[in-house]
């Protein structure tokens, strides 16, 4: 019993890094990115740079690969439809601005690029 214990507390960092690369929540962020590079140039071309420092997973040549696979995958295109079509309707008063998210965002992904140096 303790030796199942230990090996699932050994598992539980891998199960929560590959938990964040699901299509619905990839497609979410995708749209709200491609918001945030329209409004600031030098968000442009780091999108899953982007994404990766946001989920705290490393910026490899693995991970990099894996998002590509996964918005390759018909999941993954349901939900971007999905996605771009709740991004059409009108935005609630409450939400907060896009630029203090997109700021907040790009501030997280340069402190991860300073930290991979």
């Amino acid at each position: 019993m303790k030796s199942l214990v230990r090996v699932l507390c050994l598992l539980a960092p891998l199960a929560a890094e590959a938990a964040s690369f699901d299509a619905p929540g990839v497609a979410r962020f995708d749209v709200g990115y491609a918001r945030c590079e329209a409004q600031f140039e030098a968000m442009k071309g780091h999108r899953d740079e982007a994404y990766l420092a946001a989920y705290r997973v490393k910026a490899d040549d693995a991970a990099r690969a894996r998002l590509a696979e996964l918005r390759r995958s018909p999941a993954y295109r349901k939900a971007r439809r999905a996605a771009l079509a709740d991004a059409a309707k009108p935005a609630a008063a409450a939400s907060s601005p896009l630029e203090h998210q997109c700021q907040a965002l790009w501030a997280a992904t340069q402190r991860a690029r300073a930290a991979a140096r």
